[in-house]
């Protein structure tokens, strides 16, 4: 399984990947503990998190809040 998606990913043939196991929670389970390890281990899937949240995560920036004032924005950061 590794193999595959990393000669996917590597080629450009995917950019990701949804994973759909017959069985759950047991095959997901197996995929988290068999072929996760392997990807993070070809540097193909992240050991960590770069951000604290999902925007940063994607790179986001923090929308304004149209409730506070430019000052409270700026302490609320």
């Amino acid at each position: 399984m590794a193999d595959t998606i990393e000669l996917w990913f590597t080629n450009g043939a995917a950019d990701g990947f949804n994973i759909m196991p017959a069985v759950l929670p047991s095959g997901l389970e197996l995929f988290v503990e068999q072929v996760v390890p392997i990807l993070q281990s070809r540097g193909l899937f992240r050991n960590e998190y770069t951000g604290l949240t999902l925007r940063e995560h994607y790179g986001l920036s923090r929308p304004v809040n149209q409730y506070l004032d430019e000052y409270e924005e700026q302490v609320a950061i």
